[in-house]
């Protein structure tokens, strides 16, 4: 019966199309097999993507500019959405070999102060990232800000500072030039959740679909 009723739903779109939200700062490799699978079982949806930080995403999402949004959770679950839990995943800190923290095995947070940490963010945005990270996640000292995910790269490979990547997945092996290093806390390894968020009241089948596809794929 709910297979019937999607199906129905999704003859009757006159536009058939998913548009996706992703973090800036994701780097994992499940999303695109998730797009590659996504895309052959349904090809007649016109997939499309697009990037921001967490506030953009939210926004994009209930602006309408977005179906489906792949993001961290920063507030409690609205009933307006579907909260779809996608992973806990774990953070790690990319940073210059040449860093005196490099050749430990796990970065705590205490000594990551003493480093400018490397967010990416958009200039309208970084207040708001900035405040989450010293606030909820517990990081400190100076924030400094990158466009892209490959710009801070760049940046912490020229020993700028370091920069948090959620492990939400598979990450790709670091070049040889970034050492990534686990980061704990007081309590063990810092993680966070991860999840899929659409409207409720969505006519749109094909958001539950994907992330029904990216959850198998990040919890094999």
């Amino acid at each position: 019966a709910e297979t019937m009723r999607r199906e129905t739903v999704r003859i009757g779109l006159g536009e058939r199309r998913l548009r996706v939200g992703y973090l800036k700062c994701y780097g994992g490799q499940e999303l695109l097999q998730a797009a590659a699978d996504f895309s052959r079982d349904h090809p007649e949806v016109s997939l499309q993507t697009i990037s921001g930080t967490h506030e953009e995403l939210y926004d994009a999402l209930r602006e309408g500019t977005a179906d489906l949004v792949l993001s961290d959770q920063r507030r409690a679950f609205s009933d307006e959405y579907v909260n779809f839990h996608l992973l806990r995943c774990g953070c790690f800190a990319e940073l210059s070999p040449a860093e005196p923290l490099a050749a430990k095995e796990y970065a705590a947070l205490e000594e990551l102060r003493e480093m400018a940490c490397i967010l990416v963010s958009s200039k309208e945005q970084r207040r708001g990232e900035e405040e989450f990270y010293r606030g909820a996640l517990g990081f400190a000292g100076k924030f400094i800000f990158a466009e892209t995910l490959e710009e801070g790269r760049f940046m912490a490979a020229g020993r700028k500072g370091f920069m948090p990547v959620a492990a939400v997945g598979t990450l790709p092996p670091p070049a040889s030039s970034i050492v990534r290093l686990p980061i704990r806390n007081a309590d063990g390894p810092l993680r966070r959740n991860y999840c899929a968020f659409w409207k409720k009241d969505t006519e749109n089948p094909y958001a539950e679909l994907f992330a029904e596809i990216l959850y198998k794929l990040l919890n094999k």
